[in-house]
């Protein structure tokens, strides 16, 4: 499977230079994912009011990913030039440098499962490790995010909205 076709580029592998971020974290499940989903207005709200800029598209990250119906560790992030003081629940972090396999596709967000099995057989058949262990039947990854690069006040329409999926590769 190539992974790419209408409304999807990708899968490719590309370098990436660490990159600093603010974010607002929660265990979730995924019937609950609004729960940080919906906190990412909170964290645009916090920026603007410190007059520190975006330096990219929000993003979710997951740090852990449970089995199906289990708790997932998820911070809906946003990219920054330079990393602030962390303040109440906002958190300062570093997106880690290094390879990541990503994928691009334009869709409702409700394709996204699709994307990501796409992007996973794409590694697998080329023989890429992720930078990924599991512990205790949970998945804790590295860098695993995927990115909303469609802002949705501009672009009503969820079938035109862009999502790039980015998961670091093991060195």
């Amino acid at each position: 499977m190539s992974g790419a076709g209408p409304g999807r580029r990708g899968p490719v592998v590309e370098e990436r230079p660490e990159q600093p971020y603010v974010f607002l974290r929660r265990s979730v499940t995924m019937d609950r994912f609004a729960e940080v989903a919906d906190r990412l207005p909170e964290l645009v709200g916090w920026l603007a009011a410190r007059d520190i800029p975006r330096a990219g598209a929000p993003f979710f990250r997951y740090n852990t990913v449970a089995a199906e119906g289990g708790a997932c560790e998820v911070e809906a992030g946003i990219p920054v030039a330079s990393a602030p003081e962390p303040e109440g629940d906002v958190g300062v972090a570093l997106l880690p440098a290094g390879r990541y396999a990503t994928l691009t596709r334009v869709g409702h967000p409700e394709g996204l499962l699709a994307a990501v099995r796409t992007l996973l057989e794409w590694a697998r058949e080329q023989g890429l490790e992720w930078d990924m262990r599991v512990v205790d039947g949970v998945e804790r990854w590295g860098c695993r995010i995927e990115s909303y690069r469609t802002d949705p006040r501009k672009e009503p329409d969820p079938a035109e909205w862009e999502t790039e999926l980015a998961f670091r590769l093991a060195d």
